[in-house]
């Protein structure tokens, strides 16, 4: 009888083409999917590549998306689009997609992610994909060259960190504050560059965008894969992206499989949590920091301006204004989010309270356009950073939370508990 495993090794073993990984093991995989944007893909691999007089292995699996100098508005930031769009067309890669929002957002919304996969992601937040019960983690541009050329990268098999959330989160309270806490509980080293694995029904019960959202900010935890088994609302989510039937049976942690550790929360008492400057692991439920006065909210980002996040904040600025001296900016995620939004009446909601809508992409939370945050400004985000100088000057002060909390901090022209609004 064959051992129990996790979920992450399950992923690793069928990409390194064996029946069974042990954690701690040096192995081989083969790559799915690459995904490369703008920032930190082509103008960094193609010298490298015409270097080596090699080319792609495979363009077919390759994906580039235009998010970090978009819109461009100087020189630098035309030259560097400008080498992304000649580069695709000279690799024959097919699978671009110029302006169209945050790289970790379009993926997954072309249908291009499915359980059981093993990708590769040229960003630190790549791990968004595991939502989907794919492995897929981040690399610099030296290994996403080796993959590249070779189609293959070396891995250690991760021992898995298992976070569990029982019971469900109560209204106003996001998956958002989840990690939040986890970042707070254990800092931006707990994750120890394994997979982190969230389960429980508080997770089964979250949206995809929500369950995204956990995957993602795994590397504000310091893990390098963040995983959610897939379940009949991954299926659904995937089915409405184009990705066709997929086969969710095998991709599931066993009964008795080992992990490094087991953490169990009772997600009905979590509090929405709010992270003080400079840093995702400092955090306190938001009572603590209630009443603290800001002069920019900000709704953006991969981890806050999707499409559920949108939502989020609309449901508390419905019928509400932003305070005077306050700005509230809106970067959506995807213009595929953002056109859903405008059609649900999201997005006038927004606007109708004061809030200023900005091109999809990553924008200020990638300290890139004009509308980065100057000295005096005190914020408080959606994004999953706050590093200092990160969004523009050293000296801004950013506080983080979830869109409910970003919303209402809006309004009260202060940190505010978003219950008390939505109540």
């Amino acid at each position: 009888m064959a051992a129990p495993q996790t979920l992450a090794q399950k992923l690793v073993a069928r990409a390194a083409g064996s029946a069974h990984v042990t954690p701690g093991d040096i192995v081989t995989c083969r790559v799915d999917l690459a995904m490369m944007h703008d920032s930190g893909g082509p103008r960094r691999v193609k010298p490298m590549l015409e270097k080596l007089g090699a080319k792609v292995w495979d363009p077919d699996k390759v994906v580039v998306v235009t998010d970090h100098y978009v819109p461009a508005y100087d020189d630098d930031s035309r030259a560097i689009v400008q080498i992304a769009r000649d580069w695709v067309r000279e690799a024959g890669v097919a699978r671009f997609h110029d302006m169209e929002g945050i790289c970790h957002v379009v993926v997954p919304q072309k249908g291009y992610l499915r359980p059981g996969m093993f990708a590769v992601g040229g960003d630190s937040h790549s791990p968004t994909g595991g939502a989907f019960g794919a492995y897929m983690f981040g690399v610099g541009a030296t290994d996403m060259l080796g993959v590249l050329v070779t189609g293959e990268i070396w891995l250690q098999v991760p021992h898995t960190i298992r976070m569990v959330w029982d019971g469900h989160l109560a209204p106003g309270v996001s998956a958002k504050d989840m990690m939040l806490y986890l970042c707070r509980r254990f800092g931006m080293e707990g994750g120890q560059y394994q997979a982190v694995e969230y389960a429980g029904s508080a997770v089964t019960a979250l949206p995809m965008q929500e369950r995204m959202t956990l995957a993602n900010m795994t590397a504000e935890l310091g893990g390098q894969a963040g995983l959610v088994a897939p379940d009949a609302t991954t299926q659904a989510w995937l089915a409405q992206a184009g990705a066709g039937a997929v086969d969710i049976a095998p991709w599931h942690s066993d009964a008795g499989a080992p992990v490094l550790a087991e953490h169990r929360f009772d997600a009905a008492t979590l509090a929405p949590q709010v992270a003080e400057p400079h840093s995702p692991a400092r955090g306190h439920d938001v009572d603590a920091l209630a009443g603290t006065a800001i002069n920019l909210a900000y709704v953006g980002a991969c981890t806050g301006a999707k499409l559920e996040d949108l939502r989020m904040a609309a449901q508390v600025l419905r019928g509400r204004q932003v305070a005077r001296g306050v700005r509230l900016l809106v970067a959506p995620a995807s213009l595929q989010d953002q056109q859903q939004a405008a059609h649900e009446g999201v997005l006038g909601a927004l606007t109708d309270a004061g809030a200023e809508l900005l091109p999809t992409g990553c924008g200020a939370c990638a300290g890139y356009g004009a509308h980065t945050f100057g000295d005096d400004t005190v914020a408080i985000s959606t994004t999953a950073r706050n590093f200092k100088g990160r969004m523009g000057s050293a000296q801004a002060q950013i506080y983080l939370g979830s869109p409910w909390t970003v919303a209402a901090s809006a309004v009260a022209g202060r940190v505010a508990d978003p219950r008390e609004m939505l109540a």
